[in-house]
């Protein structure tokens, strides 16, 4: 089916209001009007701010889009999300409407959330925030910091994203052990780590980095009972998703001192100005940037641009079904 002109199409949660400029939306042409909007649209609003569109382009999973979020849309024709797969995104609701439902390739998010998850753990392990801030006040160094060198990295999952930051951590010098509830000594030893048991990686670990998908099955997978066995001074880095880790424990560990974290994603996204996690001095916190570089969002939007103008042609590209 062609699809006539006066499109309306939303792009969701432009953060750094860059979306316009990496990719060439012109050529959609004259009959398709797009609205850049940075500043995340509240759940309570949502049905009445996004009803005129027809085509909402989602950047990752910032913005859920459920069965009754959906319902309350009546102009909605097509959605594309960046990146492979969106579990915020309800595909099956949105084909029983019979709207078209597209992704995007999934750029260089792995690479470039590996290379943050050491940044974390450098960030953790030499004070790095605190003496950025001693410099930017005009103060001199107060902290002492330690290297990574001889000490110990378990990995909690094992994918692509855990093999790439066990390489990294094999040329610091670190020890890089891995669990996950599937994981082999060989798929381990292929991934360049050695498959310990769950409690002793927790146990034996001064740096633990999580590197699991999100699911029903490892949502809270570290809890109390993993936390209570970290060694006092350890690092915690989850630069995966939020829910993995229990939110209170977590809070309770830091509050004590008795662990530090490095935190790239969190339960609630964008993390609210007066969270606790802002206020504790032992975490260092970045606002869930794992895959937000120039040529992955690049990749993104080029990509939602062909979307959408292979759906007004008929002929859809990347559709994503239930």
């Amino acid at each position: 089916m062609t699809h006539g002109d006066g499109i309306r199409v939303a792009v969701l949660d432009d953060y750094q209001g860059v979306a316009e400029g990496l990719a060439d939306w012109g050529s959609l042409g004259p009959g398709v009007a797009v609205d850049f909007l940075s500043e995340p649209v509240p759940r309570a609003e949502a049905a009445a701010r996004l009803a005129p569109y027809a085509v909402l382009c989602l950047m990752r999973e910032r913005m859920p889009l459920d069965a009754e979020l959906i319902a309350a849309l009546p102009a909605l024709q097509l959605v594309v999300f960046t990146g492979g797969r969106n579990p915020s995104v309800d595909s099956a609701a949105l084909q029983a409407r019979g709207i078209t439902v597209c992704n995007t390739r999934n750029g260089e998010g792995g690479i470039a959330t590996a290379e943050l998850t050491v940044a974390l753990m450098l960030a953790c392990a030499r004070n790095l925030p605190r003496e950025f801030a001693n410099m930017a006040g005009g103060r001199w160094q107060d902290s002492v910091g330690e290297s990574l060198e001889g000490r110990t990295l378990g990995l909690v999952g094992l994918g692509r994203i855990g093999a790439r930051v066990a390489a990294v951590g094999r040329a610091l010098g670190l020890r890089v052990t891995a669990w996950s509830p599937n994981l082999t000594p060989e798929r381990a030893e292929a991934g360049g780590a050695t498959l310990v048991p769950r409690e002793a990686l927790f146990s034996e670990s001064d740096v633990v980095s999580l590197h699991m998908v999100l699911a029903p099955s490892t949502r809270g997978i570290v809890g109390a009972a993993e936390i209570a066995r970290m060694r006092r001074g350890a690092i915690l880095i989850n630069t995966s998703r939020g829910p993995l880790i229990d939110e209170a424990a977590l809070l309770a560990a830091l509050a004590e001192g008795r662990i530090r974290a490095g935190l790239d994603v969190f339960d609630r996204e964008p993390l609210p100005a007066d969270h606790p996690l802002r206020a504790v001095p032992n975490a260092v916190l970045t606002p869930h940037l794992g895959y937000v570089t120039q040529s992955t969002y690049r990749m993104f939007y080029e990509d939602t641009v062909e979307a959408i103008a292979a759906w007004r042609r008929g002929a859809p590209v990347r559709v994503v079904t239930p």
